[in-house]
């Protein structure tokens, strides 16, 4: 199973975007994504932003995320 959590886009260069996991920055690519924006919360699977999501959806699941202790 895989779990994807919403990470927020810092930073974008080209094709590939700095986003923030969780508290911890990594580089995910947005070829499926060339219309994300820098501050968009995006899905990622496998280094590659797969959707973007609604903000409130993904702070919502974020706090659960933390509640129960994957974060």
């Amino acid at each position: 199973m895989c779990v994807a959590v919403p990470s927020r886009i810092i930073e974008i260069e080209q094709d590939t975007a700095v986003v923030d996991v969780g508290g911890t920055q990594v580089r995910a690519r947005l070829d499926l994504l060339p219309e994300a924006e820098v501050g968009d919360y995006v899905l990622i699977h496998a280094g590659f932003a797969i959707t973007v999501v609604d903000e409130s959806e993904a702070l919502q699941t974020l706090t659960l995320m933390k509640e129960i202790g994957l974060l």
